[in-house]
């Protein structure tokens, strides 16, 4: 235990003490949320004021808190996940520079150098991402807080979720990479896409029917549902006091994707906790099965 324990403050430091990993991992939310703000905001807000009726008069203050709770979820939901590989690329970079090596020359068991990783990954993840959601709620309060205790607490469980399943499967993937090439072009991938299959960057109401299918098969698509939802929740309950029917409230949901929808049939929020944990064990089972194979 005390082996592990320090492998875990070990990887803990470097990944702190190098500023590239480091950088690369704060970049991600930094970035996001200077774009979101600067630029995205307003086309977000357009976009809404656009499909509201001309007979409906809404308080600034209530657009501003859609529009933030959106941009938030959005951001939240894919840096939890590109985060995570940013982290766990120190287990790669001991593979480059040799350091492994002299791990497993080293006294100490194959099985505490893997935890070591994925602990370390984890804290780290969470570090940063607790950081960029506390700066992200205090951004939304400068817009509209509409946001109660219970939402608060629920959108920091599904950040949590969230960078549990983003550290299990970096860590299946990284687990095969040995060079800074693969690391460089698994990170790119990652970056670019994760967004935009999650339905982060662009909801999946603007997809295809087929697309829109095939995207339901996957767990991240539950996570960012989950934290729009609860990033959303206040504000879109605001609505209906100001002469928004039920329907039309139901139909804003459906096009931000707090509705989902599997082969037609809607999706529970608790049905979406359960597949997004579902899917972090039995990514956390995969790992520890390549670990051991690779032992024997």
């Amino acid at each position: 235990m005390k082996t592990t324990t320090a492998l875990i403050r070990r990887n803990i430091k470097l990944f702190f003490k190098d500023k590239g990993m480091f950088f690369s991992a704060m970049i991600t939310p930094a970035i996001l949320l200077l774009l979101y703000s600067t630029f995205l905001f307003r086309v977000f807000r357009g976009s809404f004021e656009q499909n509201l009726p001309d007979f409906i008069q809404l308080p600034e203050r209530l657009i501003n808190g859609l529009v933030g709770g959106q941009m938030i979820s959005s951001l939240l939901a894919v840096s939890c996940v590109t985060v995570a590989f940013c982290s766990n690329l120190l287990m790669v970079q001991d593979k480059v520079n040799g350091s492994i090596k002299d791990l497993r020359m080293a006294p100490v068991r194959a099985s505490s150098l893997s935890i070591g990783y994925y602990a370390a990954t984890l804290i780290s993840t969470l570090i940063v991402c607790l950081t960029a959601t506390a700066l992200c709620l205090l951004y939304l309060a400068t817009l509209g807080w509409y946001l109660s205790l219970s939402d608060v607490l629920l959108l920091l469980l599904d950040v949590v979720l969230l960078v549990l399943f983003g550290v299990a499967l970096s860590s299946i993937i990284n687990f095969f990479l040995s060079t800074q090439g693969q690391m460089s072009a698994v990170g790119t991938i990652i970056s670019s896409a994760y967004g935009f299959i999650c339905g982060a960057y662009m909801p999946l109401s603007n997809f295809s029917e087929g697309l829109r299918k095939v995207l339901s098969f996957l767990p991240g698509t539950y996570g960012t549902s989950l934290v729009r939802n609860h990033a959303m929740r206040g504000a879109l309950a605001e609505l209906p006091g100001y002469g928004i029917p039920a329907e039309v409230v139901e139909s804003i949901k459906d096009s931000l994707d707090c509705n989902l929808y599997f082969f037609g049939k809607q999706v529970a929020l608790p049905t979406m906790y359960v597949i997004l944990a579902g899917s972090v064990a039995v990514l956390v089972g995969v790992y520890i099965l390549q670990n051991r194979i690779k032992n024997k």
